[in-house]
């Protein structure tokens, strides 16, 4: 029934085992006296402990058992060890590092010979100390107290966390046999208190002290050779209490442990056999205790003492002995209830109380010199011992190959998860794991409205019982409690677990079986459904007379989450497994094993047979078959999930690797057992393989019409469903898949909670139970553009419908009031992304603590109280609460300190009256406190009810409230978030942003930037300001700085504005960016350019004009020749072309102005064009191939001029040649006859500008383009840029800018492909059309070497205007230019 979960091999006997209750921790003690921590966990070194070699050099870190060879291990992994020590010698290392500690401190040399030198002798008890230990082992004294009937007014198992003793430390404390060993695994340091000190007397066993006084501090009782209990102070490191007269012999074993009075006791075994009590309450200073009861316990001498809690009934005392018999007391009378022989002519070293969901009728573990883990079941049950497992099937097969058996010499059940059991054998230490997923047998019943008392049915033995249970204190944590503080400032209910009043009642109806059960309640409420797996057999019982309306064979049933229907998984009856009767031997255990798996052969050729069976409850309580069978498919039945869908898990067919398929089997009732390395942790080595080879076995199918719904999944271990069908939760090994499912499914993400035992949906929140924490998940599926348009379409669909009724009601004539509703201003809806938030409310560790790194104060005398320790409790008190104005405490933490997690699996009952309510293995009902702002304030958003989360984070520090604010912007509820009043400007901004308030988000720009005081239009300089302009000037820069690092901001606030139509926000805006723009320096290029056309947008021409200069000097020229043309300024034009490299663009515009720098131009451009040909790769000619040349073209003078290329030449219209080789017509005078003259179809390219129509006074247009003619493309986007518009003109539309382009090598094409175009705003200038006609002559290169004179004529519109002779500009539609790689071609 167990399977692997770590191994670690080792030549010599593991003698000593324990484990840490909160840390993956493990120390064990070989017959060598070897005593080593190792983590057991990630096989690697904890986090926690940071090793200081130099500080310690004694230490042995990372070390590996000599005897143990890695090379030897199956896969070639070895654990890392935390700690190891010679415990029993001495160790030398430790020995050099304790000196020179000392001598590093100052400390002379004593005169005697150092602990550390002495010999410890034989290790006789290991374990750890710290804080974590104390509290769970009073918790546990406690729980076990509170069950008895008599102890309800006296003890109860929630109780106030004690005072922290160790202050951070984490203790490792080795019995020897001469000494006792304190190590400090976070300090390194340690401590060796010699047998000397205590009486001289051999130390043989030990037992930490719950309760002590505040000047001895954590106090260890440590039994003698004598048979008396010396007590040590860990504080003053002195002896501070015998407890004598008990014994005659040796002490063997010690236990302390709380009886249903509330008395603390402690126990004590002897190797005389007897079993003494004595009190550990030190209310009274006494040296010297006298015992108070004594009874003889087992003939030749008790080996261990354990205690065992009872449900319903005050604790047990377990015993162990030499005469091979194990002996149950009753604390209340110590009289012996029963004493059994677990394995006949074997005696018992180990024992260990067990209580686990899947094995109800097992309650005691123990151990002999065998391969096996024995079991022994519940005095009401047949009282019979059988091998829980057999621990030679789980190792590595060639660990136990020749003579060698696996015996087992020592065995601990994990303190806090009793799935987890370590044993020590001879071939090394395994730790085996027992089916974590199971819950305990209990479901609540939902709750009427009003009433504050909960109700839910569990299962024990083989009866049906009822559990109320409510808040037994008077507060209501829902209204919030923490508007007290209590006397140690803590705020009740977040520090201070809450009280639960609880009652358990028995309900009449018997249950047929008392095995293994899973319980679980219908949707109604109305129906609780009890399945017996291993029968297996299902019951359904009615909750108001408890009657039964169905039954039958199944080993699965899900319910369906929106009405009473359930699916069974319908099987034959398997052969029961066969019992070892009393008295059983390894041989009969192994028979039992061998019958044992023939039964589960027999039980899966049954389970290949079933099929899944939908039925449905009636009102009347009858129960109907709807489908006989879902699903066509022939593979076997494995898992059933209930929810809005059903959901059914196949058995695979396709084969997997064995790491998979161990992973996979995790799921199954009996595992496979794995192969691993040096304690290789098999769920880590193989959850990475096995979630890749998972199969898809998984499929969803219809409630209603049982079809097939999506594709195949991988088989969740579970399945929770939000009650609103809105959300839903598939948990895997390592991780939990959240999913919306409204509109439609759609994946939101996984959350790493690795080993979900269950949870349970709470509106938009999903609480989390894990073997070692509880989790709660803030789930927000966000705004997704499906979500947009599925409101869109039902808005439609409820436009349609009512349509219909008004037709339907009225007549056509309706259809005129409802086809015209009131038009409203359209929301801009934003898309959100999903959010999921992950919150630890309970864990089993201890509030983190910042461990001193020093050594502990020395003192030289036993002091009856502790200066210290008051003292550092009124320091630390206490930081987890302020108060606030008007006396309201005000949380200063983020979250509350986590909450102690109840012990074992739990099962999640949900949130009711404002706390999360959990239940035990145990059945006892616990409360975890959300009060807590920062929990609180979640809790209500995600419930929908913003204005009370606001409302509440009153009560939280303000340094807290960004993050909470982001957590409501997540949720979607960024208008709600602006009240917080602690958030900061940045996110104040942002949230302004969300909810559209942009003059808000405009007051926290101009606070952030410091910017207030610029861009401000004055009249001038007043005197104060002449006298004070250093320290203006400061502010400036201060202010020029802060719009500079807002920039973007500056930019979506603008553009938020202009499309809400904000222009007074736009401007405000504008004026403080354009005066830190025109700083030279202070704005990159693309915030520049944006600014340039915002402003030029909004008509700001002022500030526009200073800008043009930084825009020429970062090569922005199109956007600098935008400005000027905006501006109207025609040499501002031309200089940013030229100065920006854009000389096509700077001749054109001369050209069409008459500019008289026109020519300097034409030549500039051309040498630039020369310069690149010049730079291109030229073929090597030789004399006869210039020879040959010359033959073809007579014009050649010389041989040279053969390898010459031709000069390029490329003129504006109407410009005579700069070469003087061919001549030119001249340029006509605007107007006349001759410059209406078209392209003669002889000339060899044609390229047609658009036309230029006649202006008219007040109104042109001469950005209208014309169709272009064959092989003449259309207007540039280059020349529409570079073009100024007129005051009727419109912007470039998206077609003009899509147009063909041929252009220089020297355009800049940036602004052609930016959207900013669109703003392009009129200006007041004329328009001046380029003169047709004229033709442009190039050379061009032949084949023979030869000059030839390339022409290119620009034909233009009939009708052309004079042109201006001032600079003014205007709208130009510019002549097209032509590429150096188009003109070669």
């Amino acid at each position: 029934m167990l399977r692997l979960k770590a191994f670690r091999p080792n030549h010599d006997k593991i003698l000593k085992i324990q484990l840490h209750p909160t840390h993956p921790w493990l120390v064990t003690a070989d017959a060598t006296d070897r005593v080593s921590v190792w983590n057991w966990e990630h096989r690697q070194v904890s986090p926690l402990n940071n090793f200081n070699m130099h500080r310690s050099p004694h230490l042995l870190q990372h070390l590996p058992c000599p005897s143990f060879d890695p090379s030897n291990i199956a896969g070639g992994f070895a654990f890392q060890i935390i700690y190891e020590l010679k415990a029993g010698g001495v160790d030398e290392r430790r020995l050099v590092g304790a000196k020179l500690e000392k001598l590093a401190e100052g400390e002379s040399e004593p005169r005697g010979k150092p602990t550390e030198a002495m010999r410890g002798g034989s290790v006789k008890q290991v374990n750890f100390y710290d804080d974590d230990v104390r509290f769970w082992q009073l918790w546990r004294n406690r729980g076990a107290a509170a069950e008895a009937p008599s102890a309800v007014n006296n003890v109860t198992s929630t109780f106030t966390s004690p005072a922290p003793s160790t202050k951070g430390r984490h203790f490792l404390v080795i019995c020897c046999e001469n000494k006792a060993i304190f190590l400090d695994l976070v300090t390194m340091r340690g401590r060796d208190v010699p047998k000397q000190e205590l009486d001289n007397r051999s130390l043989l066993c030990m037992e930490f002290l719950c309760r002590s006084t505040a000047g001895e501090g954590p106090l260890v009782a440590f039994g003698g050779s004598d048979g008396v209990i010396r007590v040590l102070s860990m504080i003053s490191w002195k002896l501070v209490r015998r407890y004598t007269g008990g014994h005659k012999g040796a002490i063997a074993c010690l236990m302390t442990f709380m009886a249903s009075s509330g008395e603390a006791l402690l126990v004590s075994g002897g190797s005389d056999g007897l079993l003494v009590l004595w009190s550990a309450d030190h209310v009274h200073d006494s040296r010297e205790l006298v015992p108070k009861l004594s009874l003889k316990a087992h003939d030749g001498g008790v080996v261990a003492v354990e205690l065992s809690r009872v449900i319903g009934g005050a604790p047990q005392l377990i015993t162990i002995g030499a005469d091979k018999t194990l002996a149950i007391w009753d604390t209340m009378s110590f009289k012996e209830l029963r004493r059994i022989k677990p394995v006949p002519k074997m005696s018992c070293h180990s024992v260990a109380s067990w209580c686990h969901p899947r094995a109800p009728n097992l309650d005691i573990l123990t151990c002999v010199k065998d391969s096996h883990i024995w079991a022994i079941e519940h005095p009401t049950y047949s009282a019979l011992t059988r091998p829980l497992c057999e621990l030679s099937s789980l190792i590595p097969p060639q660990y136990t190959i020749g003579s060698k058996k696996l015996r087992v010499y020592c065995m601990v059940a994990h303190p806090l998860q009793p799935h987890l059991v370590a044993t020590g054998t001879n071939v090394g230490v395994i730790i085996s794991e027992f089916d974590p997923k199971s819950l305990p047998a209990v479901a609540p019943l939902p709750t009427p409205l009003g009433n504050r008392e909960h109700s839910a049915v569990y299962v024990i033995e083989r009866e049906l019982k009822l559990l109320n249970f409510q808040l037994s204190n008077t507060a209501n944590p829902s209204l919030g409690s923490n508007g007290s503080i209590s006397d140690t400032g803590k705020l009740k209910g977040d520090a201070e677990p809450l009280h639960v009043k609880q009652i358990k009642k028995h309900i009449s109806t018997p249950i047929p079986h008392d095995s293994y059960s899973v319980v679980s309640v219908s949707s109604s409420g109305k129906y609780l459904a009890i399945v017996w797996p291993d029968i297996p057999y299902f019951s359904i019982y009615k909750v108001s007379d408890w009657s039964i309306v169905d039954s039958g064979s199944a080993r699965l049933l899900a319910w369906d989450t929106c009405r009473d229907r359930f699916a069974i998984l319908e099987s034959a009856v398997p052969p029961r497994i066969p019992i070892i009767p009393k008295g059983g031997s390894s041989r009969k255990a192994k028979e039992a094993a061998a019958a044992a798996a023939q039964a589960a052969a027999a039980a899966a050729s049954a389970a290949a047979t079933a099929s899944v069976q939908v039925r449905i409850l009636l009102d009347d309580g009858t129960s109907n078959i709807l489908m006989r069978s879902i699903g066509g498919r022939s593979e076997p039945v494995i898992g059933l999930h209930g929810g809005a869908l059903l959901g059914v898990a196949y058995r695979t067919s396709r084969r997997v690797s064995a790491g998979a398929a161990m992973a996979i089997s995790t799921i199954q009732p009996m595992p496979l057992s794995g192969f691993g390395s040096s304690f290789t942790t098999i769920d880590d080595a193989t959850h990475r393989s096995a979630a890749e080879a998972a199969p898809q076995n998984f499929q969803l199918y219809s409630w209603e019409s049982f079809e097939p719904v999506g594709g195949l999944l991988p088989h969740p271990e579970w399945t929770a469903w939000d009650q609103t069908v809105e959300y839903c939760a598939f948990a895997y090994q390592q991780y939990i898949v959240i999913s919306s499912l409204r509109p439609q499914y759609r994946y939101l993400g996984d959350v790493a909670i690795p080993y979900a035992t269950g949870g349970v949906w709470h509106r938009r929140q999903l609480f989390v139970a894990t073997p070692t924490t509880i989790e709660c998940v803030f789930v927000d599926a966000g705004v997704a553009a499906i979500d947009l348009e599925t409101k869109k379409m039902k808005e439609e669909m409820k436009l349609r419908e009512a349509q219909a009724r008004a037709v339907a009601e009225h007549g056509e004539l309706a259809l005129i009031a409802v086809e015209s509703p009131q038009t409203s201003a359209q929301e801009r809806t934003a898309l959100r992304p999903p959010m999921l938030q992950v919150v630890r409310l309970a864990s089993f560790q201890h509030a983190p603590s910042v461990p001193p790194f020093l050594t502990l104060p020395k003192q030289t005398r036993v002091d009856g109280d502790d200066p210290t320790m008051p003292k550092e409790m009124e320091d630390k008190k206490y930081n987890e609460v302020a108060v606030g104005g008007g006396g309201v405490s005000v949380a200063v933490t983020r979250f509350p300190t986590e909450q102690k997690r109840p012990v074992g699996p739990l099962v999640v009952i949900g949130v009711r009256d404002g706390v999360l309510w959990l239940i035990d293995r145990y059945m006892c009902a616990h409360a975890l406190s959300l009060t807590h702002p920062g929990i609180r304030c979640r809790c209500l958003a995600a419930y929908g009810d913003a204005v009370s989360a606001v409302k509440w984070a009153s009560r939280l520090g303000r340094e807290h409230h960004d993050d909470l604010a982001q957590f409501l912007l997540g949720m979607g509820y960024a208008t709600e978030a602006l009240h917080l009043p602690g958030i900061s400007k940045r996110l104040e901004f942002d949230l302004a942003m969300q909810s559209n308030d942009l003059k808000r988000a405009l007051h926290c720009l101009l606070t952030m930037s410091n910017s207030r005081d610029i861009g401000q239009d004055g009249t001038g300089l007043e005197l104060s300001d002449i006298l004070n302009l250093t320290a203006k000037k400061e502010d400036v820069v201060e202010a020029v700085e802060g719009v500079v690092k807002f920039a973007k901001e500056f930019l979506d606030l603008i553009d938020a504005a202009d499309a809400t139509g904000q222009a007074d926000i736009a401007r405000e805006a504008l004026k403080r960016l354009s005066t830190a723009g025109s700083v030279k320096g202070s704005l990159q290029s693309h915030e520049l350019r944006g600014l340039a056309l915002r402003l030029a947008n909004h008509g700001e021409l002022t500030r526009l004009s200073g800008l043009v200069n930084n825009l020429i000097s970062i090569g922005l020229g199109r956007e600098a020749a935008f400005a000027g043309a905006v501006l109207g300024d025609n040499a501002l034009m031309e200089k940013a072309w030229q100065d920006t490299g854009m000389l096509a663009e700077a001749v054109l515009h001369a050209h069409a102005h008459g500019r008289p720098t026109l020519k300097n131009l034409v030549q500039a451009w051309n040498k630039v064009l020369q310069k690149e040909v010049e730079h291109t790769p030229s073929t090597k000619t030789d004399a006869a191939a210039a020879f040959l040349a010359s033959l073809e073209e007579p014009k050649l003078t010389s041989l040279g001029d053969a390898g010459k290329k031709p000069p390029i030449e490329i003129l504006p219209p109407g410009m005579p040649s700069l070469t003087g080789l061919i001549t030119t017509q001249k340029k006509p005078a605007p107007g006349t006859p001759s410059a209406q003259k078209q392209q003669t179809p002889s000339q060899p390219l044609q390229l047609e500008a658009p036309p230029a129509t006649t202006p008219e006074p007040g109104a042109t247009s001469a950005n209208t383009a014309a169709p272009p003619t064959d092989g003449a493309p259309a207007t540039t986007p280059a020349q529409q840029d570079a073009a100024p518009p007129s005051e009727t003109s419109e912007p470039p539309t998206a077609d003009g800018q899509e147009a063909a382009t041929i252009s220089s090598s020297a355009s800049n094409p940036d602004l052609a492909a930016s959207g900013d175009n669109n703003n392009v705003p009129p200006s007041a200038s004329n328009p001046e059309p380029v003169p047709s006609g004229e033709t442009v002559q190039a050379p061009e290169e032949h084949s023979d070497g030869g000059d030839k004179v390339a022409t290119i004529t620009v034909a233009h519109s009939q009708q052309e205007p004079s042109l201006p002779t001032n600079n003014q500009g205007g709208t130009v539609s510019h002549p097209p230019t032509l590429s150096m790689s188009e003109f070669l071609s």
